[in-house]
């Protein structure tokens, strides 16, 4: 369960690091469109767990590996924004947010029931 003071922290680096993704994605990922669905701070503030939906992208792991590449550059930007309201900005990790695909998954499955 987490604290207070992180809910707060994970709405926090939502909020910022969707501002960032938007102004990076055409570096990052052209044509593409990222939405941070969800981000979980580790208890002591030290790890950032990101996760992306990324749409319209057919080789998802592969636009996760060049997002991670560029994570110190998204980690110093989010230092920038943040840097007042954190003594520490959490090290990045980002993961896919498959929640979607599955839901999808499930309801196709469903239907042909």
């Amino acid at each position: 369960m987490d604290s207070v003071r992180q809910n707060k922290m994970n709405s926090l680096l939502q909020r910022e690091l969707a501002v960032i993704m938007q102004q990076e994605t055409r570096s990052l990922l052209p044509g593409a469109l990222i939405t941070v669905s969800a981000v979980r701070v580790s208890p002591d503030m030290g790890i950032a767990k990101v996760y992306l939906s990324l749409f319209p992208v057919k080789d998802k792991k592969a636009a996760i590996a060049h997002i991670k590449e560029h994570s110190h550059r998204l980690r110093g930007q989010l230092g920038l924004r943040v840097g007042k309201q954190m003594r520490v900005v959490p090290e990045l990790l980002f993961y896919i947010d498959d929640s979607l695909d599955r839901a999808e998954e499930i309801d196709k499955l469903l239907k042909g029931a």
